[in-house]
């Protein structure tokens, strides 16, 4: 499902620069300073394994046309080690926790405009963390805070109504506290970090 959700990812990249004069207009349209939105990332929970149930809200200001603050709130969970790589192992079987991570995460973020639509992000995000083990029950309660850098270029379209931000980026969590022995077992192999794509698209208003 990952590989779709790449595929499907890379097909309105390309989508997106046919329509790059959309986004060529004379004067940005700073009027607009609020956005919402969120990420093509919820394909995801059409996943039959490691369904994440993932859910993502981004709202950001304008503080100057090349500088914007943002928050997000995001919830999901995962039976797999968050280090594992996009590849051969991921999702694979008999690398699974026994059970489960929930995750409630708000998230505070500032994005910099360089040239165009050319941008770069870093985002702190606090994600409280409730373990289950394979029969449901609780085992645990965790924190891990995370640092999310993307670089990426954000699409416009609709006169600057609705813009697209396909980006590469990496998350790595210098901080994990609370996590079960069996939890730990399975992911102490893995980095402290991942590789992941960005996908965000809102509206301005």
């Amino acid at each position: 499902m990952q590989k779709k959700i790449l595929q499907i990812g890379l097909a309105l990249v390309l989508a997106s620069s046919l329509r790059v004069s959309a986004q060529n207009t004379k004067k940005d349209s700073t009027n607009r300073k609020w956005f919402v939105g969120s990420t093509l990332l919820l394909l995801g929970n059409f996943s039959e394994t490691n369904n994440p149930g993932y859910i993502q809200i981004n709202a950001g200001y304008r503080i100057t046309p090349k500088d914007v603050i943002q928050v997000r709130f995001k919830r999901s969970q995962y039976a797999w080690p968050i280090g594992l790589p996009f590849g051969p192992d991921f999702d694979g079987p008999g690398l699974n926790y026994p059970g489960h991570a929930r995750i409630l995460a708000p998230q505070i973020g500032y994005q910099r405009f360089w040239w165009k639509g050319l941008y770069t992000s870093v985002y702190v995000l606090n994600a409280f963390e409730k373990y289950m083990d394979e029969n449901k029950k609780k085992v645990g309660n965790g924190f891990t805070l995370y640092t999310d850098f993307y670089l990426g270029y954000q699409f416009k379209f609709f006169k600057d109504r609705f813009f697209f931000e396909p980006a590469i980026g990496c998350s790595y969590w210098p901080l994990r506290t609370g996590v079960p022995e069996s939890f730990k077992k399975v992911e102490q192999k893995w980095p402290n970090y991942f590789i992941q794509p960005g996908l965000d698209f809102g509206f301005k208003f």
